[in-house]
């Protein structure tokens, strides 16, 4: 299947190939059915049942005025069939969205394990990948504070393999009979279902500061991780360590991350905001789109690999899904890459009715003790048996493996296979014995085996004891200004509990991550600072941590408002374009109005889109170009001056060319020198801006290259009025 035209698990039009290789056709009678797709356009219109209809939009009557007779078998089910369109949501990761594509290794894993999909940098596997939040319903925003999913559905020759992890590596609890207490207490108050998809509310850290295993995970929550730009500038993880096995029946300890090649980004939390406003569907449109245009999201899959002989060498405990594994003791090692390529024909049928479950394993890859990832074993797989109305929910074309199935299972609700001959059982005779069992040579799965022993006890390891070391982690690695968004968030998430005594308890729990933070915070909700730290700050860090560290070279898929009006120097819009497009970045033209804008020349420039239906909080960058009678208008318009102002505000990268550098200067941008004449191209706090006419090439080039470190951070932003 090549990377360009990887249809996920349906060929439209073809049906799937047979066999564990992929290779043959098989038996007719053994191959399931093909999934129904309808094409309007291929026509008339039908009942379900195949009849054809003369008229859609008026019940059959009794008279033109008379009642409505339940004769009518058209209307009867086109109103059924509306009123059960719905299924439930699911309780967590309602709101998502998804994609196909391909996965392929760089080399053979077979040192550490048997699943074939690892084994071959020749082959690709296809997948599906499902992006989504946790706390809200389907109708919420994107740009909430949450926890991002981040799973991944491989469909592998044995069978297929879901690897379902979010875009942080741990987790709020260490045990899942803490789930739904975690749920509970995250999703809105019971008893006014308020607050929709935000934990900024009293139960929520009710539940956080009486739990103090929380404290890690709530540490992320509060950081910009919790704001991705983009699904495709955000890290996934499988959070649990797993297990490789490989042919010899020796297991290594594994850690799964997918890293963004865009790198990892996100917005703030004013942006957050106002996006969701603006655009609830800023993350789910900007997947869309980027597919839709070829810019295709890539993921790079790396490990982190532990013998098992060094399962306790570490200050924590493995099986620990509230600790990470720095990566300073135990590197990355990348092992493949996917690129996501096609967009769902269908969002209900695909986004809506795939089903992830961390128990769909292959031979090769096997669980730990987690009691974490035990108990998502079991509710992974109750949950979709309810939200897709039975067990057959495997059948569905999105959940359907390539590999051939076989097995006695039968009948229920959707049932879409059908079975031949006598035997539904085994063992058997009246089948010929089949389906047959397989041996682990011919790929038979195997678990792994190891001693299990020990009284039954509720009662956690005291390895498990540790609950702030992490969280201080955590801070230690973070830059300045993501130390100031962590205490912002804090501040504003806390600033929304009513209860005093919960805000209290917060900031005694993060006194014991760093007393500095805690006082901070404490300054911030109008209570006492603690006098004095609860633990002493460890001092150590991790580099990779921060996203200050990551790369920084790129500005694809990037978007970018070049603001303009009536007499818009054109020659500065050109280079722009030029430049923005050279690096894969997307600029736009955005003017008071839909149409065109005439240019200083007398010609025309078209308009790609009108200020007031954008935002700044929806481009990356902006930049005024030259244009006397263009640069007089704007800085007459109070919207665009707000774009400039907001952007700058932000840390966005901002340029001014010619005459629009006045438009700045108007603006009375703090701290920043723009050009004046006889100057070059000044770069300022990520500010450029050059009055010669003749310079916009460079200047375009400059503010390319300054858009692809994203924000700028080291600008007197708290005065400006935006």
């Amino acid at each position: 299947m090549a990377a360009d035209g990887a249809q996920g698990p349906e060929q439209d039009g073809q049906r799937r190939d047979e066999g564990a290789g992929g290779k043959g056709r098989g038996d007719a009678k053994d191959r399931q059915l093909e999934p129904l797709r309808d094409r309007p356009e291929d026509g008339p219109l039908t009942t379900d049942f195949g009849t054809r209809v003369d008229d859609t939009d008026n019940a059959l009557h009794a008279g033109e005025r008379g009642p409505t007779l339940m004769e009518d078998f058209h209307f009867r089910e086109k109103i059924t069939r509306f009123d059960h369109e719905r299924i439930p949501e699911r309780v967590v990761h309602a709101r998502g969205a998804g994609a196909y594509g391909v996965f392929r290794p760089y080399e053979s894993l077979a040192e550490f394990t048997r699943a074939d999909f690892l084994q071959d940098p020749d082959r690709e596997t296809p997948v599906f990948v499902r992006f989504s939040t946790v706390a809200g319903s389907r109708g919420s925003a994107d740009t909430v504070r949450d926890v991002r999913g981040f799973a991944t559905k491989f469909y592998t020759r044995e069978g297929n393999y879901d690897l379902v992890g979010n875009n942080f590596p741990v987790f709020f609890i260490q045990d899942a009979i803490k789930f739904p207490d975690f749920v509970h207490a995250v999703k809105p108050e019971p008893h006014h279902e308020m607050p929709q998809a935000a934990s900024a509310h009293d139960t929520f850290w009710d539940f956080v500061s009486l739990q103090p295993e929380a404290t890690h995970m709530v540490m992320w929550l509060m950081s910009d991780r919790s704001l991705p730009r983009s699904y495709r500038m955000m890290q996934g993880f499988g959070v649990h360590t797993f297990r490789f096995v490989n042919a010899q029946g020796r297991g290594t300890f594994v850690k799964f991350h997918w890293r963004p090649v865009l790198g990892t980004h996100s917005l703030i939390w004013e942006e957050a905001q106002t996006i969701a406003g603006k655009d609830p569907d800023f993350n789910r449109r900007d997947l869309w789109e980027a597919i839709d245009r070829g810019d295709y999201p890539e993921f790079e899959l790396a490990v982190q690999l532990v013998p098992e002989e060094d399962e306790h060498r570490f200050d924590f405990d493995l099986l620990d899904a509230t600790k990470i594994i720095p990566e300073e003791t135990v590197p990355l090692r990348p092992i493949g890459r996917m690129v996501l390529n096609r967009n769902p024909d269908n969002f209900f049928a695909e986004t809506e009715q795939v089903a992830f479950h961390t128990a769909h394993v292959v031979p090769g890859i096997d669980f730990t003790n987690d009691p974490l990832l035990q108990g998502r074993n079991f509710s992974y797989l109750d949950t979709q048996l309810i939200r897709l109305g039975g067990p057959n929910f495997e059948q569905l074309p999105v959940n359907r493996a390539l590999a051939t199935v076989r097995n006695n299972h039968r009948d229920g609700y959707g049932q879409h296979r059908i079975h031949p001959g006598p035997g539904s059982y085994s063992p058997n005779t009246v089948a010929g014995g089949c389906p047959v069992m397989a041996s682990p040579d011919a790929g038979a799965y195997v678990h792994y085996q190891e001693r299990v022993d020990g009284a039954k006890i509720r009662k956690r390891s005291p390895s498990f004891s540790d609950h702030y070391s992490q969280a201080t982690l955590f801070w230690n690695s973070m830059a300045s200004w993501e130390r100031e968004h962590i205490v912002a968030a804090f501040r504003f998430e806390l600033g929304k509990v009513d209860r005093m005594p919960i805000r209290r308890r917060m900031v005694e729990v993060l006194n014991h991550v760093d007393h500095e933070l805690a006082r901070e915070v404490a300054a911030g909700i109008g209570v006492p600072p603690p006098a004095g730290p609860a633990t002493r700050n460890h001092g150590r860090s991790s580099p990779a941590l921060s996203m200050a560290t990551g790369p920084s070279e790129s500005i694809a898929t990037r978007k970018i408002a070049i603001l303009v009006a009536d007499g818009v120097a054109e020659a500065d819009v050109s280079a722009l374009r030029s430049a923005l497009a050279a690096g894969g970045a997307t600029p736009e033209v955005l003017a008071a109005h839909d149409g065109e804008v005439r240019t200083e020349d007398g010609g025309s420039l078209p308009v790609d889109r009108a200020m007031p239906t954008m935002a700044s909080v929806l481009y990356d960058a902006v930049c005024v170009p030259g244009g006397a009678d263009s640069a007089r208008a704007l800085a007459a318009d109070g919207l665009a001056g707000h774009y400039v102002t907001e952007a700058f505000k932000h840390g966005k990268a901002v340029a001014a060319l010619g005459a629009g550098v006045a438009v700045l200067r108007g603006l009375g941008l703090p701290g920043v020198r723009l050009a004046e004449e006889g100057d070059d191209v000044v770069d300022d706090h990520g500010v450029i801006t050059t009055v010669d006419a003749g310079r916009e090439h460079g200047a375009a080039e400059s503010f390319a290259g300054i858009i692809a470190f994203h924000r700028h951070w080291d600008r007197d932003r708290d005065r400006v009025p935006a």
